[in-house]
């Protein structure tokens, strides 16, 4: 049978279902500021699933995959222990900024320290709080700076558990994405807790089909751990796409950028990706691909400077089925997701 279970001194039994509040620091106004928990204590054991959002606080998109989550009816019959955490950096969504206060990205400051920085401690509570206990992980991100992300994983794929449970989610593409210092991901694994990072859309927008691939992602791994008690399974199609690299286009000259390239598309080394045009003069400089792959992130602001990332290009061993896994993968979103 389930245990209770303690977070920031408050007690969860099991079949409960709260949102907890967890004290952070005041604002200099003296305004208090909290750190929304949402727990589903299921009433009989099971893995414990830590699901996060906007440690980026301009990254929406996961905090709205996260609010319809926890609406389906599915989790009534859920076994083990959902945590949701809609808004890790309070501080950047009141702002609707990538960084806090103290302009540090948080993403950078774990595990923390509870005597550090104010990044540094927000970090610390959400590793001794959340992290602490649980038994996988999954965070929820966006593209920043203008860029926008196909859905995608990014996960440490040389640890089994964490590479099955990165194909269970069923995005196009997963990455092999090297482990951080300072990242969400580094200290999960160092704690030996498989952890998958979600990657879709554009900070400070919402997207329907990386929503609905996000609860659709995450549904699937409870299932994979077992989390889910039985009941009628949706089938995928999918067949993701693994990239073990992957590299940026950058601009070769300063001006404005026009290209027809769309996110997913298939590109060809050498082909044309688009232009940079001298807004006062008829000058043209070609953006070509340095590599064969699909493109994963793009650039969406026309105003660049040399240097400038344009494109995110994932590179694999074949590429001939990109065109099917995006057909799939368009056409199963397509219908809303049954609860």
């Amino acid at each position: 049978m389930q245990k209770s279970i303690t977070i920031a001194g408050m007690t969860v039994n099991p079949g409960d279902k709260k949102t907890l509040k967890l004290p952070v620091a005041p604002l200099y106004t003296h305004s208090q500021m909290t750190l929304p928990v949402h727990v589903i204590h299921g009433r009989k054991a099971g893995p414990r699933l830590f699901v996060s959002a906007a440690i980026h606080g301009d990254e929406l998109i996961g905090i709205e995959i996260i609010r319809r989550l926890l609406k389906l009816k599915k989790l009534q019959r859920l076994r083990g222990t959902l945590i949701a955490v809609p808004v890790v950096n309070v501080y950047g969504f009141v702002q609707q900024s990538r960084y806090l206060p103290d302009r540090r990205d948080l993403n950078r400051f774990f595990p923390g320290s509870e005597k550090g920085s104010l990044t540094s401690q927000l970090a610390g509570l959400f590793m001794e709080e959340i992290v602490q206990g649980s038994t996988h992980g999954i965070d929820l991100h966006a593209g920043s700076n203008h860029r926008t992300n196909l859905p995608q994983v990014r996960a440490h794929l040389d640890d089994p558990e964490t590479r099955r449970l990165a194909l269970a989610f069923k995005t196009p593409v997963v990455l092999n994405a090297r482990l951080r210092e300072g990242s969400l991901r580094q200290a999960v694994a160092d704690k030996g807790i498989p952890m998958l990072l979600y990657e879709a859309g554009e900070a400070l927008r919402f997207d329907e089909l990386s929503i609905k691939a996000g609860i659709r992602g995450i549904v699937a791994v409870m299932d994979a751990i077992g989390m889910l008690l039985p009941g009628r399974r949706q089938q995928s199609a999918i067949q993701p796409l693994v990239a073990e690299t992957t590299a940026w286009v950058r601009a070769p000259a300063s001006g404005i950028f026009r290209t027809g390239v769309r996110l997913g598309a298939r590109i060809s080394k050498n082909s044309k990706l688009g232009q940079i045009a001298d807004p006062f003069g008829d000058s043209e400089t070609d953006v070509r691909a340095p590599h064969t792959g699909m493109v994963i992130g793009c650039l969406n602001l026309p105003l660049v400077h040399q240097g400038d990332a344009l494109f995110h290009i994932a590179q694999f061993k074949e590429s001939k089925g990109i065109e099917p896994t995006l057909e799939d993968f368009r056409e199963e979103l397509n219908g809303s997701l049954s609860d």
